[in-house]
């Protein structure tokens, strides 16, 4: 993977901050990725699930895919969704998980914190907390969690071998990882001149790897060989037809993996 400096790395969260407040302050603009409410119904999101959280929270839903189609989550379960945004996943978690579970949402964009904390005060539960930070530094203790999802968040992190040390550090021994997120076909030869584009990081596709070289970093860090349970053709929803091209030249697409931490 290319290195990326100090510099570039504040920039490309800077872009990736700026890009999801924009998502969770105006809902409705049209944005080069698929949003809202139709999107997670194009992702396979039963419309009852959907209703069972506020409309406020899937309304700015940026998610890649239908992470819950792996069904690792479990009553009693303790959940950590990185990168949250207002709440669509969480909050589906924390209906799985019922009261007697516990869901943490973790995400650095502020106007996403504000907008999830606002969306647990409408379903008026107290088993769902609002983390502030992001995949490479989670504010939880070691083995903590039972379950992690995530939903096309690990592509716009800039050092995702990090990240993935961090998951596996707070979740548990037997613990479960289902991710939906972008990968692409192109070899890293091809992405060299582009990585440190902030932009382009923001837009989901230049942040990507290919799924072995995914796949291997989990193993890498000690979790079990990932296995891919769907791939789908996300950016085919997008309206705008640039995007539509630029992720066609890189061969991108939206795949559901899942994982474990060994027990031993």
């Amino acid at each position: 993977m290319v290195a990326i400096t100090s510099m570039a790395r504040e920039h490309i969260l800077e872009a990736v901050q700026l890009m999801y407040a924009d998502v969770a302050n105006n809902p409705d603009k049209e944005f080069h990725f698929p949003t809202g409410r139709q999107t997670c119904i194009f992702l396979g999101y039963p419309e009852a699930m959907l209703d069972a959280v506020p409309a406020t929270a899937v309304e700015s839903f940026a998610g890649v895919g239908y992470p819950f189609a792996a069904a690792g989550i479990q009553p009693g379960n303790t959940v950590l969704d990185i990168g949250s945004g207002s709440g669509t996943d969480t909050l589906v978690a924390a209906n799985l998980v019922g009261s007697a579970g516990k869901v943490y949402g973790l995400d650095m964009t502020r106007a996403m914190q504000e907008k999830l904390a606002r969306n647990i005060e409408l379903m008026d539960i107290g088993h769902v907390e609002v983390l502030p930070g992001n995949a490479e530094e989670i504010p939880l203790p070691d083995a903590s969690v039972d379950v992690i999802t995530s939903n096309g968040v690990i592509n716009l992190v800039p050092d995702k071998p990090l990240a993935i040390r961090e998951m596996f550090r707070v979740l548990r021994p037997g613990g479960r990882i289902q991710i939906t997120d972008i990968v692409i076909g192109v070899g890293e030869d091809t992405l060299a001149d582009v990585r440190n584009n902030p932009r382009l990081w923001a837009e989901c596709i230049v942040g990507a790897v290919t799924e072995s070289g995914y796949f291997d970093m989990f193993e890498a860090t000690g979790f079990a060989r990932p296995e891919t349970l769907n791939t789908f053709d996300y950016f085919s929803e997008s309206s705008k037809q640039e995007t539509r091209e630029i992720a066609a030249s890189f061969q991108a697409h939206g795949i559901l993996l899942t994982t474990t931490r060994p027990a031993s």
